[in-house]
């Protein structure tokens, strides 16, 4: 029994590893290609779909321009990555700090009704940045940066 715990112990570690090599890897590639000019990054299923844009659409091209150090421009792409990816970036290193030495990062407690809060709030600023009025338009993509 311990033989198998053992075991399985090594193979997360060996799953985190490589999960933190494929982060980097990927963090290298959009630091030195830009989403929004590189043609190999897929595009949101959702505006290819639909035509509207999803909460997420625009990520990559924000956590490139975080990449660059150019804050404003991130913002203007998509404000609420750049609002959660420090609380993303604090989970995912907390849990891999658990799975490599038994304990991760201090542990935040949020009441049921804070996550379904921003679950709400995700929807709403998906509904928000495709309606047609000039205010909501700036949560386009890139909407904040045209004159």
């Amino acid at each position: 029994m311990i033989k198998k715990l053992m075991m399985a112990d090594g193979m997360n570690r060996w799953l985190v590893g490589a999960g933190a090599l494929a982060l980097v890897a990927g963090a290298i590639t959009l630091r030195m290609f830009d989403p929004a000019t590189t043609g190999f990054f897929p595009p949101c299923p959702v505006r290819y779909l639909t035509g509207w844009y999803c909460p997420g659409c625009g990520s990559l091209r924000a956590i490139h321009q975080l990449l660059e150090g150019n804050l404003r421009a991130a913002w203007a792409m998509n404000p609420l990555t750049v609002i959660l990816l420090p609380f993303l970036t604090y989970g995912l290193a907390s849990y891999a700090l658990f799975e490599m030495r038994g304990r991760g990062l201090p542990r935040l407690f949020l009441p049921a009704v804070w996550i379904r809060a921003l679950c709400v709030a995700i929807v709403l600023f998906g509904i928000a940045r495709n309606l047609p009025l000039h205010a909501f338009q700036l949560l386009a993509p890139g909407g904040m940066l045209r004159p």
